[in-house]
């Protein structure tokens, strides 16, 4: 089969593999039907994340057409048009049984060096290095899916691939990180980073009971995108303090909840973010932590500060003292995706919200190496790069 495989830093190629077999009774082989490139994914492809291999299978938001079971998969059917969320969750775990998907003490088989390498380890995931359990990715033709019988979702009919697939990840990551915020009625919510988790987690935050949402980017079509699709008030970081501008918005008060949607590569205008970056590169410091400062000190007292964005490992000049002197709440991690697919496709089937707005761009897998370049480049407007075995 085709698929997109890692060779290096700035380095995905389309490469002929084996096609994937079943390994366990738990075991599914799906046929994908569509896929995308995740903000995260950028993190492989820039080189940030340890232990990737020459030919790893890189994606980790894939869908489509069951084509193979093992013995013990009951609740689909070969030829059921499926969702796979991106983590691997085992269904019957302490965590798992608390609806704790993401913390699945069962999937990555590597645990032990995710902890030693970030701290400690999350759930197994889909092309995201052997830290996550080096299991391939869904940016290829098929994809081997394990603990398929809690981890398929089925599609009813008469919806569009591109109106579920992001149910996988990105819809309910942008999703539970406004959960986290615990909006109440009238709330002002700040969101840092206009990708398309941010773009969920604005639209999400309107959704359960925001009353303002301000959205903070450098990237035009980005800020436009969370003004016309999310109703939202933007600020662009290069041309505003940030801190001081919340301040004005707010009456001097703060956000009620912040939102850090960048995560590990954050871009910034001050010296700190200078002060990572030369940090980063002589890797006295594994993440920049820009917008994660801004906003802790930009949030309200009593407030909640949810952390949907990425982070591999240290992090450095973290404003502790204004979070606990504030009395901050913080909510983060992997999304525990399985809780949310049922009720945000119930959204999805209300009318509620089309999560297809997000995407700019469609294009062959075989195109994979060009996305991944336009995508990290915010080339040619690109902002969400669906991709079509």
């Amino acid at each position: 089969m085709k698929a997109v495989c890692w060779h290096g830093a700035n380095d995905v190629r389309v490469d002929t593999v084996p096609d994937p077999t079943l390994i366990n009774p738990r075991d599914a082989i799906i046929k994908i039907t569509s896929t995308a490139i995740c903000g995260s994914d950028l993190h492989l492809y820039n080189g940030y994340i340890p232990t990737m291999q020459k030919g790893d299978i890189l994606g980790h938001e894939f869908m489509g057409e069951v084509v193979e079971l093992g013995s013990s998969v009951k609740h689909v059917k070969i030829g059921d048009r499926v969702v796979v969320p991106f983590t691997i969750s085992c269904g019957s775990c302490f965590f798992c049984q608390r609806d704790l998907w993401s913390l699945c003490d069962n999937s990555n088989p590597n645990g032990w060096l995710a902890e030693k390498q970030m701290g400690y380890s999350p759930a197994g995931l889909f092309g995201y290095s052997h830290l996550l359990g080096g299991y391939a990715g869904g940016q290829a033709e098929y994809a081997r899916v394990p603990f398929a019988d809690v981890g398929l979702f089925k599609i009813p009919d008469g919806l569009t691939d591109e109106q579920v697939l992001f149910l996988t990840d990105i819809f309910p990551t942008g999703y539970m990180a406004a959960e986290n915020c615990n909006i109440k009625p009238g709330d002002i919510v700040a969101v840092w980073g206009c990708g398309p988790v941010g773009q969920f987690a604005i639209r999400s935050a309107y959704m359960l009971g925001a009353e303002r949402v301000i959205a903070i980017d450098r990237i035009p079509e980005r800020l436009q995108m969370a003004k016309e699709y999310g109703k939202a008030e933007v600020l662009n970081y290069e041309e505003f303090d940030v801190g001081e501008a919340l301040k004005e918005m707010t009456g001097g008060r703060g956000p009620d909840s912040c939102i850090d949607a960048v995560g590990m590569e954050a871009h910034g205008t001050d010296a700190m973010a200078v002060y990572d970056k030369v940090k980063q590169a002589v890797r006295l410091e594994t993440d920049r932590p820009t917008a994660l400062r801004q906003a802790i000190v930009a949030c309200g007292k009593g407030g909640h500060l949810s952390i949907p964005g990425v982070y591999g490992g240290f992090l450095d000049k973290i404003p502790m003292g204004a979070a606990m002197n504030k009395g901050l709440t913080f909510k983060m991690g992997q999304t525990h995706v399985h809780r949310y697919v049922k009720p945000l496709l119930e959204h999805i089937q209300n009318g509620d919200i089309d999560p297809s707005f997000i995407i700019t761009h469609r294009l062959p897998l075989e195109q994979a190496p060009h996305a991944y370049e336009i995508f990290k480049h915010k080339k040619d407007n690109c902002i969400k790069v669906v991709l079509k075995p």
